[in-house]
């Protein structure tokens, strides 16, 4: 297996996905409508790795465009992270969220089967889980997803899971993260999102560079250590190593398999802040507002079956997220600035 299409490639979790992929000896081509990423992060790619990387600006929902693609290159296997990706912005515009996530994902898997391309590994997420029962999260827990994100990486599960019922010549890879921070540690690309930031660190970095005033902590009466919610924050590029991993285990024709992908431990949203306090030798000024609705008091992950399957498990700790997360904003405080949307 050597190529691979990345859809949604220069994004957060793409880009630096494509740097491990070509650092194993992969060559990757990059699918991407740029509408919440950058071309610059791809120029970076290429920068960081040495490599040139085939770049087309198509949207998923554009069979055509798409056929195109795969009519003149020969695919081995589809990494599938583009996507919407907010939470409250699906609430808010579900019919969106249903059309670029699921219709996408059905066009290029239409695609995909005419031309015989039946390897992908999905850019599931933890919130198919909804609010557990228990932690840490197994990956035979029931999924009962609670916003329209959320359903729409269930949804897509269930139609790869399909597939596979249909034809087991697919090889599937729902991967199930839980929340990447951090970035490369050459500070060269990073998180960067249109607007306020809907994920925690990167507000916490864009305060800490002064971009932004406060933190708002929703909720601190939480049965938690501090009262704060607790979450599994990943750095980005053990994600990336995981995907990579999922790539080889895929060469072996394993069929369809979902997995974790977090640290196994909890941290809280004060422990972030004062992890990013520390690396960023800062004041971090925060304001304690109510819960969020449908916000949930802790998810971690259980990462075992990750480490026995696909022989992966996270390395980095708080503290380089919080370091690299921070050498990345504070040398990139615009983001990608005005190329954004080159």
């Amino acid at each position: 297996m050597k190529k691979i299409a990345v859809t949604g490639g220069a994004g957060y979790i793409g880009s630096h996905t494509c740097i491990e992929l070509i650092a194993n000896g992969y060559e990757i081509l990059v699918i991407d409508n740029l509408s919440n990423s950058s071309r610059e992060a791809l120029d970076r790619v290429e920068k960081i790795s040495g490599s040139k990387i085939d770049f087309f600006k198509v949207d998923l929902r554009d069979e055509e465009d798409l056929e195109k693609i795969f009519q003149s290159n020969k695919i081995d296997a589809v990494i599938h992270f583009a996507g919407l990706k907010a939470v409250g912005e699906s609430t808010e515009f579900p019919l969106m969220y249903y059309d670029n996530n699921v219709a996408g994902s059905v066009i290029l898997f239409k695609v995909m089967d005419k031309y015989n391309v039946r390897n992908i590994v999905f850019s599931s997420s933890a919130t198919v889980y909804g609010d557990p029962e228990s932690v840490p999260i197994k990956e035979n827990f029931p999924l009962k997803p609670y916003n329209p994100y959320g359903m729409t990486k269930k949804m897509v599960e269930d139609i790869l899971e399909d597939l596979y019922k249909s034809d087991n010549r697919w090889n599937t890879a729902l991967l199930r993260y839980f929340n990447p921070v951090g970035a490369h540690q050459s500070g060269l690309i990073g998180e960067d999102p249109n607007g306020i930031p809907n994920n925690l660190t990167p507000y916490i970095t864009q305060v800490a560079v002064g971009k932004l005033k406060e933190l708002s902590v929703y909720g601190n009466d939480y049965k938690t250590k501090d009262g704060t919610g607790v979450r599994d924050f990943i750095h980005v590029v053990d994600l990336a190593i995981g995907h990579v991993k999922a790539i080889e285990k895929i060469n072996q024709n394993p069929g369809l398999f979902a997995c974790n992908l977090g640290t196994g431990k909890g941290y809280s949203v004060l422990d972030m802040v004062n992890a990013f306090e520390k690396a960023s030798g800062r004041k971090i000024p925060y304001k304690i507002s109510d819960r969020r609705p449908g916000d949930i008091a802790e998810c971690y992950a259980d990462p075992s079956f990750a480490l026995e399957f696909l022989n992966w498990k996270a390395e980095l700790d708080i503290k380089e997220m919080a370091e690299d997360g921070w050498n990345w904003q504070s040398k990139n405080p615009d983001g990608y600035g005005k190329s954004k949307k080159d």
